[in-house]
């Protein structure tokens, strides 16, 4: 069984589904109820239900469509959102991190990221204008660690990297290590830590003798430990660390042991005969 609509616009619509009417359909439906029409009668005539028709006769005209307004979990919050948006520099998993620990409101990061939105294009505009932070020379450095991998002798080895930036210049010193365990005014010899005086940049020559550590800088001897049997020990002398920013507290050593030196096998005139000449 088809039904012929064609003719009648009204029952048309109806048969689409429930649409908005033109504006002189309304005002039809407005001069039809003056002489009398009910909402009912209205409502069969256009096409659209009775509350549909009241609401006309009652807005007296056409009726704007008006989105529902729905509520959120962020209502009320929109000046504290827009104050932690801009001090956080546009971090929002800072932000919805503190909304779990002021306000105890657990909301996904992209909720929180579609509801900060708004104030990204103002907050990277404030930052084109902001005026960079200047320092006079030798008055700034910054310091950052990182680590990386490269190939050595066909090996990929992690490096770790150490990052000094002056604040004023901008000059870069960069330092490329296997560890990140060495200690202040020390040396590694067989992962023990040996100190010696604070000779920065300084090159300086470690001889093992005699069951003793020796270390000469510029031809003088500038520390001579015991040397350490164990493994992972820091040996410390005191006095190498005298004008190290940032010592406090006392230095704690490590066990030290001994090794007695080895017994010369052969009499010391071989030793004298082999290198042409007295001791």
């Amino acid at each position: 069984m088809s039904i012929e609509a064609s003719g009648n616009p009204a029952l048309a619509r109806a048969m689409r589904g429930e649409e908005m009417l033109q504006a002189e359909e309304v005002a039809a439906m407005l001069r039809l109820h003056e002489l009398g029409w009910g909402a009912k009668r209205l409502a069969r005539e256009f096409g659209c239900a009775r509350n549909t028709v009241r609401r006309y006769l009652r807005e007296g005209g056409p009726v704007a469509f008006r989105k529902p307004v729905r509520r959120t979990a962020f209502d009320g919050l929109d000046e504290w959102l827009r104050e932690r948006f801009f001090r956080h520099g546009g971090n929002a998993d800072v932000v919805r991190q503190e909304l779990a620990s002021e306000h105890g409101m657990v909301i996904g990061l992209r909720s929180v990221e579609l509801r900060v939105q708004r104030w990204r294009r103002e907050l990277k505009a404030q930052m084109r204008a902001t005026v960079r932070f200047e320092t006079a020379p030798g008055h700034q450095m910054q310091i950052d660690f990182g680590d990386t991998r490269v190939w050595i002798g066909g090996e990929r080895v992690r490096v770790h990297l150490f990052v000094a930036t002056l604040g004023y210049s901008r000059r870069l010193h960069i330092r490329a290590s296997l560890r990140e365990r060495q200690a202040d005014c020390a040396i590694d010899l067989d992962t023990n830590s040996d100190s010696v005086p604070w000779l920065i940049g300084a090159s300086v020559q470690v001889v093992v003798l005699g069951g003793r550590v020796i270390v000469r800088h510029a031809g003088e001897v500038v520390a001579d430990h015991a040397l350490c049997r164990g493994r992972h020990q820091r040996i410390v002398e005191r006095a190498h660390l005298a004008g190290v920013v940032g010592l406090v507290g006392p230095v704690r050593a490590g066990p030290t042991e001994i090794v007695p030196p080895p017994a010369l096998s052969r009499p010391l005139a071989e030793y004298e005969a082999l290198v042409g000449g007295g001791w």
